[in-house]
């Protein structure tokens, strides 16, 4: 099978270098608070070649249990990982490990503070790429320090002599020294400083466009995933319930989950939230919501009785979906009639 086609005389990917196909995971409870919580429910997306894809969601939404299920490190309940087209949810192969990086949230965690940074780098390199000993490791390493922009010289240097911005830099060139085709950064910047947060996701957008990698960008933050991201899929109660172009999600949001989002960042030239879809609405994301209808119902300001059944993924524009039957024009009058949830909604 070709991984490539011709489109306009140029190659293109025929398949997307990594794709999750209804990707589950669920905790079972038990002891005093039994119960199921549904980290992941059935979450597809592909990874192509040379773009970035941003999941986007606050805390319990599911999407750093997808990151990790795509890097192998926690095993789905159910659904199927594609690694240029193959089946590869069960298999954890060496092709797979050094295909696929992880690139973790914290870098002061991610790294052991009694080795000094060659060893860090030097691990992979002989692990992956075969380079044991002598020059040719030390050529190496130096060479993924360059990459991310880090003199040579921090090789022989602790991790705790580092600085958040460039300790991450290692923690990407450590990725890159597998050799790897797709990264999955878990939300690469929460931890830094804000200063240093946009050379971060330069480097990451500079190493996306010299080797074209496919780049899954974990992050709470929407307006980076605009700057930064391709497209965008927006993640709630472990279900993805609006993906499209960064462009589209952030500036045309259809989803009222997605509007919350925009509507909770800091914009210095809004005054006031710019129509009732984006008044802030208390309460957290949860896993262990209900298992039917939409789980953003019990804090949607537009809750109705069709909620109670499972959205399905309305196309609202071109590439551009959401899940919600506020744009489904079949819904009868009926089933329109708003539900008072104590979140804001209409009685």
């Amino acid at each position: 099978m070709s991984l490539f086609e011709v489109v306009d005389g140029t190659t293109a990917p025929a398949v997307p270098a990594l794709r999750a196909e209804l990707l589950t995971k669920h905790y079972v409870l038990r002891g005093r608070q039994k119960g199921l919580v549904r980290a992941a429910d059935g979450v597809s997306l592909s990874l192509w070649a040379g773009k970035v894809l941003a999941v986007v969601g606050e805390s319990g939404s599911g999407k750093t249990t997808v990151s990790r299920m795509l890097a192998h490190l926690i095993r789905p309940s159910s659904g199927r990982i594609h690694l240029d087209g193959q089946d590869a949810t069960r298999g954890n192969s060496r092709r797979y490990r050094s295909t696929v990086q992880l690139v973790f949230q914290d870098p002061f965690s991610s790294f052991n503070p009694a080795h000094r940074i060659r060893y860090h780098l030097e691990r992979p390199l002989r692990n992956y790429l075969g380079i044991r000993r002598g020059e040719a490791l030390d050529a190496a390493v130096a060479k993924l320090l360059v990459r991310v922009k880090l003199d040579e010289q921090f090789a022989g240097k602790y991790p705790y002599e580092l600085s958040g911005g460039q300790l991450q830099r290692v923690a990407i060139a450590r990725a890159l020294a597998a050799g790897p085709r797709v990264l999955l950064a878990d939300e690469p910047v929460s931890m830094l400083d804000v200063s240093i947060r946009l050379g971060i996701l330069n480097l990451l957008g500079e190493l996306r466009d010299q080797e074209d990698l496919a780049i899954l960008y974990v992050t709470h933050d929407i307006a980076s995933a605009r700057y930064f991201a391709d497209s965008v899929a927006v993640m709630y109660g472990g279900q993805i319930v609006e993906q499209g172009s960064s462009l589209q999600v952030a500036d045309s949001p259809a989803h009222p989950y997605t509007q919350l989002l925009i509507a909770a960042a800091p914009d210095p030239e809004r005054e006031q939230a710019r129509d009732p879809m984006t008044a802030a609405v208390s309460g957290v994301a949860s896993a262990g919501a209900a298992s039917t209808g939409c789980r953003f119902r019990s804090r949607c300001p537009f809750a109705m009785e069709v909620c109670r059944r499972d959205p399905v993924h309305i196309e609202v524009s071109a590439g551009h979906t959401a899940a919600c039957w506020l744009h489904d024009e079949g819904v009868s009058e009926a089933d329109r009639r708003p539900v008072s949830n104590g979140a804001g909604a209409r009685t």
